[in-house]
């Protein structure tokens, strides 16, 4: 993941190693990001207002959109309830829920959405959300269709702290 920039000071490069290194200012920043904990470290970057008033300037003061994303894998086990489909002997269909023990694996984005005023530098609103989905432990499925799933949920979520209007529209992913 790309650091942001702080005060138009390029971030230095992570040493390999895995170990932290300082960003300018002297935050120091994770070398990788595991979870929410390790982008506690950004949240400096996003109070520094001279550095986001000097991006509004450079840009004639528009809405600043900026944030974090977290996007990882996760694996759970627990029971789920399923509707399981019968047919009696005249063929009428019954649908009746059942309860099953089951081992799933899936993925999480978690976006924080920051709003800059670009006139002023502060911080107008952030918004968090976090959109979740779950795979049978057997079935393989790419991160990156789950990313782009997990997308499609989350943008009327984002589009609508923007504005009330609907937006209607498909995406096709081919193999």
């Amino acid at each position: 993941m790309d650091r942001p920039r702080e005060g138009g000071a390029p971030p230095r490069a992570s040493n390999g190693n895995g170990a932290s290194d300082r960003g300018a200012q002297g935050v120091t920043l994770p070398a990788t990001i595991k979870d929410e904990k390790d982008l506690e470290p950004y949240e400096r970057l996003f109070a520094n207002t001279a550095y986001w008033k000097r991006i509004g300037e450079e840009f004639q003061n528009p809405l600043i959109v900026t944030g974090t994303v977290l996007f990882m894998s996760r694996s759970t086990s627990g029971f789920v309830q399923r509707d399981q489909e019968t047919f009696d002997n005249l063929g009428r269909r019954r649908v009746m829920p059942m309860r099953t023990y089951m081992e799933r694996k899936g993925y999480i984005l978690q976006p924080k959405f920051i709003f800059i005023d670009g006139r002023t530098g502060t911080v107008m609103h952030s918004e968090n959300f976090r959109e979740e989905v779950l795979y049978n432990a057997n079935q393989s499925t790419p991160a990156l269709s789950s990313y782009f799933e997990l997308m499609d949920r989350l943008i009327p979520s984002f589009l609508s702290t923007l504005s009330s209007q609907k937006i209607k529209g498909t995406r096709v992913l081919l193999q």
